[in-house]
């Protein structure tokens, strides 16, 4: 590309005006921001906003971030693996609103990473070291976290679904079904309770 537009220094009025503008577009084009990256944690949402007229979303790769569409024109953006992909937001007619690469970086709370030959176990230590489940970790160890932290989703799902489990109100309690031998008990602020 030539850095000179207009060769020589006769030309007046308009066609330098117009030479001058047609010179500039390439510049103006280049010196437009790409589209900002977008940092998510691992296993953290973040909220983004959507351009007006957003009919469609894509992201490049659902594995690293997944994304979805709320009211508003709001969209929650997960970390679901390292790596990094991008966010191409289309209007109705297919032109592109907006292009965003997506960096999906390790988790930014105090983590202790224990090493023993070949395997790799992490703890998240805030402010107590308790296992958490990390990509890249041994196998064994992240099938055990993994384990034991659906189990106890799958407990407090079932918990939540029992008919007394939102009765109570107070700043603590429990609460049980019938027979069922569940057990919830809310602890701190002062709350002591015991099986029914």
């Amino acid at each position: 590309m030539s850095h000179w537009c207009v060769r020589g220094g006769a030309a007046t009025g308009r066609a330098v005006w117009l030479a001058a503008a047609l010179c500039l577009v390439p510049f103006v084009a280049a010196a437009q921001p790409p589209g900002e990256t977008i940092p998510v944690d691992l296993d953290q949402a973040r909220l983004i906003k959507l351009p007006e007229r957003a009919a469609t979303v894509v992201i490049g790769d659902p594995l690293i971030a997944d994304l979805s569409i709320q009211s508003g024109g709001l969209a929650v953006l997960t970390g679901k693996s390292y790596g990094a992909t991008n966010v191409i937001v289309v209007d109705k007619d297919g032109a592109v609103l907006a292009e965003h690469n997506v960096l999906v970086r390790g988790p930014s709370d105090p983590i202790v990473v224990v090493y023993r030959g070949n395997s790799r176990e992490t703890y998240s230590c805030a402010p107590e070291c308790l296992p958490r489940v990390t990509l890249g970790d041994d196998e064994k160890y992240f099938t055990a976290v993994l384990n034991e932290g659906t189990t106890r989703a799958n407990q407090a799902m079932a918990a939540g679904a029992l008919p007394d489990a939102g009765k109570g109100g107070g700043s603590g309690g429990n609460a049980s079904g019938p027979g069922n031998g569940i057990t919830i008990t809310v602890q701190g602020a002062g709350a002591s309770a015991g099986p029914h």
